[in-house]
């Protein structure tokens, strides 16, 4: 069983891999349960063509599938980096118990990586964004909410 230095320093020998391979970026991060890894991921953004494919997401996907679980229950998130706001919402929504990480935001910002400009968006109201996002409603927008609400076994999350 590993201790928290040593599944940090996982975490940040995943991101020194990722920081040289073609495609990878400078981040890296471990789940982990009981000091054992379950899941382990790079930024693999410019490979995957995938703006979701921060380290954190890919760490918490292979857990889950390893786990057959969409929640990290007793697991905890080892990140190279602090997580930017997109992985905080998905670590949030994974529900581990703890998260760890190594370098700041202003470390990933000095380096060209900077999502400052999207915590401050988020302080805005939504009108005064520089993304627009404007509600659209729909005359059957409830529908599949109380599909869901009626829906016999369903899994809450």
């Amino acid at each position: 069983m590993a201790d928290a230095d040593e599944l940090m320093g996982r975490a940040v020998d995943e991101a020194l891999r990722s920081a040289v391979a073609p495609g990878g970026g400078p981040f890296g991060a471990v789940v982990t349960r009981g000091g054992e890894v379950i899941g382990v991921g790079r930024n693999q953004v410019v490979a995957l063509r995938d703006p979701t494919a921060h380290a954190e997401i890919v760490a918490i996907r292979a857990a889950c599938v390893r786990l057959e679980s969409f929640q990290l229950a007793g697991c905890e998130l080892y990140s190279s980096c602090e997580p930017c706001p997109m992985c905080l919402g998905a670590i949030y929504w994974a529900r581990p118990r703890a998260v760890y990480y190594a370098a700041t935001r202003a470390d990933a910002a000095a380096a060209g990586f900077d999502d400052e400009f999207i915590y401050d968006e988020l302080e805005l109201p939504a009108e005064a964004r520089a993304l627009p996002l404007r509600r659209l409603g729909h005359p059957r927008a409830g529908e599949p909410f109380d599909a869901w609400t009626a829906k016999p076994g369903r899994v809450d999350y």
